[in-house]
């Protein structure tokens, strides 16, 4: 029977699944911080706009 990484001990284990977390984690930050930020603030406006305008009631018609 061949050897493969489920008949591993559990500190090699945890140490590969450490690694490989680590690795995915720095990816996603990598990826998250070297996009183009966007020049507009139109969505904060709204945000904002909404933030501000939450809870007062409707006007009636």
């Amino acid at each position: 029977m061949s050897s493969s990484f489920h008949n591993a001990d559990k500190s090699t284990h945890r140490r590969v699944m450490l690694v490989g977390l680590t690795f995915c984690a720095l990816f996603v930050a990598f990826s998250f911080f070297a996009r183009e930020q966007p020049e507009n603030s139109y969505v904060l406006q709204k945000a904002d706009r909404l933030v501000r305008t939450a809870g007062t009631p409707l006007p009636a018609n």
